[in-house]
């Protein structure tokens, strides 16, 4: 139950359900209390227009994606992958699809072919209501890419069953305990690492940052200011800013929540 909530609350507070519910209660009130309405209607407009402004999005992913910024990475015992990178073999897919995070599974597989590390962990399941019923875990289906880039099946384990962060944490420390592993590296998104980490290290897990699926780079946060007609183009609503400013304050909203449950 608190993973269904976990889902659904926070869509409230993020700016496509928040604008939503602003206009609803505009409706709602809009022939009693035109005012109150109006008021509604225009904090549902800046609910909308500010997230999907170029520079406010990007640097609320800039303040999560530089915390943990590509460092030469050393060796250790394993390297484990969160999951979230990739969507099952399901019709008409002719095979595993990745998404945005697939950079995961594919720079695990890039370390362990560069010598880091002797094993790789792939730890994610699929959850029933979200269209994992009746599909193979992710770990699998992360474990097919890593084998098509050339990694053995000997050296890759799986958490097949968590369904959040915290889950991927508790049981890959269950692997690492079984395997005496003591060092590890941590893939994830670079959005994701910050929350990822607090939650490894306060279950004592040793793990070193090696973060990809950088939303922003260097480049994007100087165009606003490059030319006429990129600084035109980012006063404007887009759709990709939306969505980056979203998946930026859900890991926010996941840390605060993460935090008051003692999780990190």
């Amino acid at each position: 139950m608190f993973l269904f909530f976990s889902k659904l609350l926070p869509l409230f507070f993020y700016p496509l359900g928040f604008a939503s519910l602003m206009l609803l209660i505009a409706l709602l009130t809009f022939w009693k209390r035109p005012r109150s309405a109006a008021i509604a209607i225009f904090i549902a407009l800046l609910a909308l227009l500010l997230p999907s402004n170029a520079w406010i999005a990007n640097g609320l992913v800039r303040s999560l994606e530089s915390q943990y910024l590509p460092a030469a990475i050393p060796t250790a015992d394993a390297v484990v992958v969160l999951g979230g990178a990739v969507k099952p073999q399901t019709a008409p897919r002719p095979w595993i699809d990745v998404n945005e995070a697939g950079d995961r599974p594919i720079y695990a597989a890039q370390l362990y072919l560069q010598g880091k590390v002797p094993l790789i962990i792939l730890s994610g399941g699929r959850i029933e209501w979200q269209g994992g019923g009746g599909t193979s875990s992710e770990s699998a289906d992360m474990a097919k890419l890593v084998e098509a880039m050339g990694v053995p099946a000997t050296v890759i384990l799986q958490d097949p069953t968590s369904l959040n962060t915290r889950e991927n944490a508790v049981n890959v420390k269950k692997i690492m305990q079984d395997r005496g592993i003591q060092k590890i590296l941590l893939v994830t998104s670079a959005l994701h690492m910050p929350r990822s980490m607090a939650i490894f290290k306060k279950l004592g897990i040793e793990a070193i940052a090696a973060p990809t699926d950088f939303l922003v780079s260097n480049q994007d946060l100087k165009e606003p200011q490059g030319t006429p007609q990129a600084f035109i183009l980012s006063l404007f609503p887009d759709s990709g800013n939306l969505e980056r400013f979203t998946r930026a304050l859900k890991e926010y909203v996941g840390l605060i929540i993460y935090r008051l449950r003692g999780w990190a």
